[in-house]
This record gives C-alpha cells, sequence and structure tokens, in this order.
C-alpha cells in the first residue's frame, strides 16, 4: 500500500502540516427545503469550515420499502420508522445538487457528498465533485468503494463500526480502484455519540498502522472532543450541521448550530498551532519576562570584607543577580566593597 501523509481537494493542501480541514456535513438537515440547504451552505462559508458535504441516495438505491422486522427501526432518534421511511424523509432531491453546487462555487466554498450507490457517484462525477466521502456504514462496500475509486479524486472513508481487516478491505479496494489521495476518519457510528466512546488515542494508531491521513467524524454533542482530537493527530474534522438544533429534522439534534460551527473552526485552528514542533528554547513572548525570573539579591547591608551568611543573601524576583544555583558558592565568601540592601549579587562584588 502506498503511504500518503498528506493530499489536496480544491487546492487545499490536507495533513499534519498544515491546519485541520473542517467538513460541515449537511446530511438531512435541509428538513426537506432547498432555501434551508442554500442556508447552511451560507452558514458554513460564515463560519470558516472548509467544506460542505451532503449525502447522494434516494430512498430506493440505499434500502428496501419493508415494514418487515429486518427493516424497522428500534430505539435511538428513528424509533418506530422503517429504514425506507427515514430515508424517504431524509434525502436530498437530486435536482437539488447542480444549483447546491453552484452556489457554494459562487460563495468559493469547496462542496462534496458521499454517494451510496454507483448512480449517485455518476451524478457527482456530472458535477465535478471534487473529492468522495464514503460513509461508515458504506466502508464495508468494497465494490461501492472500487467504483468510486475509478473517478480517480480525492476520498475519505469513515471507519464507525469497522475493525482492522475491514479498514485495511476498504483501503485496498480504494487503492485497487485507482485511488491516490486517500484519507480516513475515526468514527464512532452512534448519533449522538458519548465522548467516552471516542478512545482517541486510536487516531495515533490508525495514523502508524495506515500510514494515511487520518481525521475525525464527530457525533458527540460539542466541541471538545473534536478540538481534542487535533492534538492526537486529526488532520479532518467532519461535524453536523443544522441552522437550529431544535428544528424536528433526523439530525438537527446532535448537529452544531452557526456559532458552535465558528467555535469549532477557530478552536481546532488554534489547537493545531498550539502543537508546534519540540522546542526547548526561549520564545518570542517569554523574552520580556526573563528579568523577572529568581535571582540572589543582597539583603542586609555589608561592609568591605564582610562575610556573607544566609541571612545576608536570598533568592527573589527580578532576575538582575546572579542565578540561585550559585547560593552555595556564594555563601562563605567575601565582599569586596560595600554593598546595601536590594542590590543584585555580581561575580565583582565577591572575592
Amino acid at each position: 500500500m502506498t503511504e500518503n501523509k498528506q493530499f489536496s481537494i480544491n487546492g487545499r493542501f490536507i495533513g499534519e502540516d498544515f491546519s485541520p480541514y473542517v467538513i460541515a456535513e449537511m446530511s438531512a438537515n435541509h428538513n426537506g427545503s432547498i432555501e434551508n440547504a442554500y442556508k447552511i451552505i451560507e452558514m458554513a462559508k460564515s463560519a470558516g469550515a472548509d467544506a460542505l458535504k451532503f449525502q447522494t441516495y434516494k430512498p430506493d438505491t440505499i434500502t428496501l420499502d419493508m415494514k418487515t422486522s429486518e427493516f424497522m427501526i428500534e430505539g435511538g432518534l428513528w424509533d418506530g420508522q422503517s429504514l425506507y421511511e427515514l430515508y424517504q424523509n431524509a434525502y436530498m432531491p437530486w435536482d437539488w445538487h447542480k444549483p447546491l453546487f453552484e452556489y457554494a462555487k459562487k460563495l468559493d466554498l469547496t462542496i462534496f457528498s458521499s454517494p451510496f450507490d454507483n448512480t449517485a457517484v455518476d451524478l457527482l462525477e456530472d458535477l465535478n465533485a471534487p473529492a468522495y466521502k464514503i460513509a461508515s456504514f458504506e466502508a464495508i462496500d468494497l465494490p461501492l468503494i472500487k467504483y468510486t475509486a475509478s473517478t480517480g479524486k480525492p476520498m475519505i472513508i469513515s471507519t464507525g463500526m469497522a475493525d482492522v481487516d475491514e479498514i485495511q478491505e476498504a483501503i485496498g479496494a480504494a487503492r485497487e480502484g485507482g485511488c491516490k489521495e486517500l484519507a480516513i476518519l475515526h468514527c464512532v457510528s452512534g448519533y449522538p455519540a458519548p465522548a467516552e466512546d471516542y478512545n482517541l488515542k486510536t487516531i495515533m494508531d490508525m495514523r502508524q498502522r495506515f500510514g494515511l491521513v487520518t481525521g475525525l467524524s464527530d457525533h458527540t454533542l460539542d466541541n471538545t472532543t473534536a478540538i481534542s482530537s487535533v492534538v492526537l493527530g486529526a488532520s479532518i474534522i467532519e461535524k453536523h450541521v443544522t441552522l437550529d438544533r431544535t428544528g424536528g429534522g433526523p439530525d438537527d439534534s446532535f448537529s452544531l448550530e452557526a456559532a458552535e460551527l465558528k467555535a469549532l473552526c477557530h478552536g481546532a485552528k488554534i489547537a493545531w498551532q498550539a502543537l508546534g514542533q519540540v522546542d526547548y528554547g526561549r520564545k518570542s513572548s517569554e523574552q520580556a519576562n526573563v528579568k523577572f525570573r529568581r535571582s540572589l539579591y543582597f539583603v542586609n547591608d555589608l561592609k568591605e570584607g564582610a562575610i556573607i551568611t544566609a541571612d545576608d543573601i536570598r533568592s527573589v524576583r527580578p532576575g538582575f543577580g546572579l542565578a540561585p544555583k550559585f547560593y552555595d558558592q556564594v555563601l562563605g565568601c567575601s565582599v569586596k566593597q560595600t554593598v546595601t540592601r536590594g542590590t543584585a549579587v555580581s561575580w565583582d562584588d565577591i572575592k
């Protein structure tokens, strides 16, 4: 397998040497209104997201119109619905794709999607999608991954529910299909997912084990997990976004509103900047404060020739005297000339 430690989407480089790539996931939060979809694109741009992503499927391309027990949802946000009913309510009409792509381009915001079958890939290719995202539930659909990879576009694969072998198989399928620029996202496919399920240390292992740009698809309810992931090497952050968390849509309740998305974009960048590199040197912001470190000062008036005792010197701030490490060496020495209380201890004053 060919490693790639960085890649690019629409000219934006992504990897550990670049600030985190924040993807705002619209998902079903358009709530059946193209006007909402336009507003979410505007929100993502205004908040500072690098890309807006949605999902391309029809209920008939993702499931069957069945109400037998296997096709019914029990528990969670969507309890009591059939899969078909859920996706019928949640999907984005395909005739919206072109105007939404054009609008995002007008705003200079990268836009792409998760395809759920080959016809979705074909539609997105007609729109010249710059990249593709494979959702966690489709990470085991190796034929879909290969077909998507055959476009030659950059790909991101979410790994929720997938074990190490399944992740490796998905990567292999992408490579076999022709994908050269590939990233994987650590993910927990719970909606919402508790932070303690995320085990963010896995990101470090994924980076080392698979040799790919690695990120996080975050379904927790705030930004703490996502921002923390940057410190452990996440180069991509994907988060669901909405106009109104109380809007009643399928994904609204675990999505970020505008102010929170803006805070995520800012916080992720600050976390990445704070990582920096291994550096024990004195920083520019510290230079002016060096003089306030501790040093040795005379705390008594002493006449020429007086022997310096522990009562005569102390380690105090500021730092214009000898460093405290010389304390024992100074004790027992005599002063060359009279010194007054508050004088910084100097070798020039000591015999």
